[in-house]
């Protein structure tokens, strides 16, 4: 099996032990690099060729929001999992919205963050649906008239049956069950999957769950 290459970038030098450390100890994961500021990450990046990159938000020259944008805009991009001290703050949101891939509190069980990490590698976003929703309820306040426009404008590229799947997805359902609920197999859920991030330019899941939550396509779901 080959192991997951993860690059560690937390301004905090004990925080980064700690991870080192705890990551370094398991068979599947390879630590490839350790940076302090998020303005150092694209260099690394280049060098040693991460699968995963677990950012810290806040840093004092490039915080993890800016260096994820960078990164995400590359051909190659690594999967970036952001670390937060915060349940639902607006800075987690613009990471998830520029295409982390999830996040991770700096409080999580080691155990929990390393399958964080090990979910990110194999293309699954490390949100709960709990958590979804809570961020989704998070951003509502926030410019929604605007990028409620926007969204529509962008959904009304998907037709009848990848609206129903990016719904699903947006209520934080896997696969196998928005294959149950929408009557198909998992293999035909993962084409549509594929079709709505292609045609909306999305990077992974959890931009479609934002993306269909600004479009108000979760409004009559009940908070399902």
């Amino acid at each position: 099996m080959t192991a997951i290459r993860l690059l560690l970038v937390d301004d905090d030098p004990l925080v980064r032990a700690g991870l080192s450390f705890m990551m370094g100890g398991a068979d599947d994961i390879e630590i490839v690099g350790e940076a302090a500021d998020g303005g150092e990450v694209e260099a690394l990046v280049d060098r040693t060729r991460p699968d995963v990159v677990l950012m810290d938000i806040r840093m004092p020259t490039v915080d993890g929001l800016a260096a994820t944008e960078l990164l995400r805009r590359r051909e190659d991009a690594p999967q970036v999992v952001v670390l937060t001290t915060f349940h639902a703050d607006e800075q987690v949101l613009r990471a998830l919205r520029a295409g982390a891939a999830g996040f991770v509190l700096k409080d999580t069980p080691p155990a929990e963050i390393l399958q964080a990490v090990r979910r990110v590698a194999a293309g699954d976003p490390v949100l709960s649906p709990a958590v979804t929703r809570q961020l989704m309820r998070h951003a509502a306040g926030t410019a929604a008239d605007t990028r409620g426009v926007r969204a529509r404008e962008r959904i009304a590229a998907l037709n009848e049956r990848e609206r129903e799947v990016a719904v699903a997805v947006g209520r934080g359902l896997a696969n196998a069950e928005i294959a149950t609920e929408l009557f198909m197999s998992v293999a035909t859920v993962k084409t549509h999957v594929s079709r709505i991030l292609a045609k909306l330019g999305l990077n992974n899941r959890v931009q479609i769950a934002l993306l269909a939550h600004d479009a108000g396509l979760l409004e009559d779901t009940g908070g399902r």
